[in-house]
């Protein structure tokens, strides 16, 4: 098995215990929100509050990685979300469930990106689709086994317990990144941009905060529109701050290269119609069609299998139709399934259900593995530390985005049809086209990337052996 595969496992036992924490909590939402005596709208800040605190300290995981060295970090960030989701299985009510999430978030901010960047520097580019298939595949064993633990833990047993599954995985991935993980670091990371961090922190935090409790009652009016003008003022003031110096925290000059803005700006219209289905359709399954959360789950896992499924044949589809053609193309198919979730009804057999998310899985995962992969085209190897901060924050901001925009759908539609209530059949209807034509619209930005764009990134390594060396990405 080469190198790279082995540090792409070992990072991928990371990402399995946080897609596990996370499909496994939207399964339980409604559950969660009985015991705490809760709106289960109002539990989307569990959900917003993981993803803000990612948001915040992604930017700066980078930075720490080359200063300290990546596997010291990778460890301690797996320490940090082990210990916090023991404290969320112990939360007795929301405040204390959304302050364990946002200690998740620490852990997982320096988590998962600082083990992208491991893999990242140890594969060539010729590797790299295959490489992140080692990477995604055994976390995709999360997002397939967290619906149907989930569900049966929160039915059979508590809810609690689906934070406590996660001890014993962490203890895992800290002896695996002990004995076989380098330690990569840069010989000179540059300085920390502290104001950029003040700066994009406030901004993001204010901003996601003000979304997530927009039109739920969480707050008044005029709090939520001071969180929101704060947020975007923040985030215009560190615009202006990272034009004016060498080492930003969040480097816009990438958004300069094709391959990295349409991975960032494309993925995250993308992301932000799938970054919905976490909410809308376990809410759906239960609230709207009185499943129990483990009838739910039982349903909706099918959607990662489908997605494990492509995984083996992610690399020789984006080889044969190219970036630009895939991307495209999985988007508007994505979109156009989305929609079609709104159209299920409590006497929509079981299987049509699950046939629909298998065929969508597969076609999102498809597109996630192209973003992925696309985004680093161009980028050089000193400035990998940056472009996977900055991707993964436009990540999770889209993800953030697309949970306040799932839940603002629904209470919006029930507010123009007084006679329809959040919970009704019409009210996810218009919700789940809404966020489908969200996913479709990005395939706009997609189409303007070169007929070759990302072609270097599935020319296997012999065949590029005989080859002339290629120039710099950058030349």
């Amino acid at each position: 098995m080469p190198r790279y595969a082995v540090t792409a496992l070992i990072v991928a036992c990371a990402l399995f215990m946080e897609t596990l924490d996370a499909t496994v909590i939207a399964t339980s939402l409604p559950a969660i929100a009985v015991d705490l005596h809760e709106d289960p709208i109002s539990l989307k800040l569990a959900l917003t509050s993981y993803l803000v605190s990612l948001a915040i300290f992604i930017p700066v995981s980078g930075w720490v990685a080359d200063r300290f060295g990546a596997r010291l970090i990778f460890r301690i960030a797996i320490s940090i979300f082990t210990l916090a989701s023991i404290g969320c299985g112990l939360a007795g009510d929301l405040p204390q469930l959304v302050a364990g999430r946002l200690a998740q978030g620490l852990g997982g901010a320096m988590m998962v990106p600082v083990g992208r960047l491991l893999l990242m520097r140890s594969v060539e580019r010729g590797d790299l689709v295959r490489a992140l298939s080692y990477l995604t595949v055994p976390a995709l064993f999360g997002p397939v086994a967290g619906p149907l633990l989930g569900g049966f833990v929160t039915t059979y047993f508590h809810w609690r317990w689906i934070f406590w599954i996660n001890a014993p995985i962490g203890v895992i991935g800290i002896i695996l990144a002990t004995l076989f993980i380098e330690d990569v670091r840069e010989d000179n990371p540059g300085p920390l941009d502290v104001v950029g961090f003040i700066l994009s922190g406030l901004g993001l935090a204010s901003l996601l905060f003000g979304l997530a409790v927009a039109g739920g009652g969480l707050a008044p009016l005029s709090a939520t529109i001071a969180l929101v003008a704060f947020g975007a003022l923040a985030l215009a003031a560190y615009v202006l701050h990272a034009r004016r110096i060498a080492f930003p925290l969040l480097d816009l000059k990438l958004l300069s290269l094709h391959t990295f803005r349409a991975g960032v700006a494309g993925g995250a219209l993308f992301r932000i119609g799938i970054g919905s289905i976490p909410l809308l359709l376990p809410l759906m399954l239960q609230m709207g069609f009185g499943r129990n959360s483990f009838q739910s789950g039982s349903i909706t896992f099918v959607a990662s299998a489908g997605a494990l499924m492509m995984k083996t044949t992610a690399a020789p589809i984006l080889r044969r139709l190219g970036f630009r053609k895939v991307l495209a193309g999985a988007a508007t198919i994505s979109g156009a399934l989305l929609a079609t979730y709104g159209f299920f009804t409590p006497t929509t057999p079981p299987l049509i259900m699950m046939g629909i998310l298998l065929v969508s899985g597969f076609v999102n995962s498809l597109a996630f593995t192209g973003l992925n992969a696309i985004a680093y085209a161009e980028i050089e190897n000193a400035d990998m530390s940056r472009a996977v901060s900055f991707a993964s924050v436009a990540q999770q901001l889209s993800l953030s985005l697309g949970i306040a925009a799932g839940a603002a759908a629904l209470q919006g539609w029930a507010r123009l049809d007084p006679g329809a209530g959040v919970f009704a059949q019409t009210s996810f209807r218009f919700a789940f086209i809404l966020m489908g034509l969200l996913c479709i619209s990005s395939a706009a930005l997609f189409l303007r990337l070169p007929a070759d764009a990302g072609a270097e990134l599935t020319v296997r390594p012999a065949k590029r052996a005989d080859a002339a060396p290629a120039p710099s990405p950058r030349a």
